[in-house]
């Protein structure tokens, strides 16, 4: 016996077809993904519809719809994660060496190591949710459920934190 299989297509299994895959192209570049990015953007809202689909929900009204928001959503992540990391070079740069030519620098400088030393001061718990609020950027939600505590838990360390860091820095005269 021989058993012939049945040459597939290239892309046979693709959940996206040419149209849907232009739209979401189209989508995603007018929310602003770079040109260079919009192939990635393309193969994460045709990973999202087969877990979708794999996920055994009832099937969608609408494909083109859904990937359509799917590509909104993602092209508003992007620029999250894009102003997240201009944010996070921002605050490497204020750390790199400066240049003692310019007025204010050396006060920025007391500044900068008696925050330092404030937060090595703090008990590990309220440094950990300053450094994922104020350094990493998250919010306060993003940080309890990183962490697994209640948001409330998250805040009252924050306030705690802040406080501490507040009165040292008016304690070495530093603000």
């Amino acid at each position: 016996m021989v058993v012939v299989r049945k040459a597939r297509r290239p892309g046979a299994d693709d959940p996206l077809d040419a149209a849907l895959v232009d739209r979401v192209r189209a989508i995603l570049a007018l929310g602003g993904v770079p040109h260079a990015e919009l192939q990635d953007g393309v193969q994460q809202v045709r990973l999202k519809l087969l877990e979708f689909r794999a996920g055994g929900r009832e099937p969608l009204r609408s494909t083109a719809a859904w990937c359509a928001v799917v590509a909104s959503n993602i092209a508003v992540d992007w620029h999250r994660e894009r102003r997240r990391r201009e944010r996070l070079d921002e605050r490497l740069t204020a750390l790199r060496p400066w240049d003692t030519e310019q007025p204010g620098v050396e006060e920025a400088r007391v500044l900068t190591l008696s925050v330092a030393q404030g937060l090595d001061a703090l008990p590990l718990p309220q440094r950990q949710v300053v450094v994922l609020r104020f350094y990493a950027d998250l919010a306060v939600a993003e940080i309890a459920q990183a962490l697994e505590i209640p948001e409330g838990t998250v805040k009252s360390r924050l306030h705690a934190a802040v406080r501490a860091l507040r009165a040292r820095l008016h304690t070495d005269e530093v603000v």
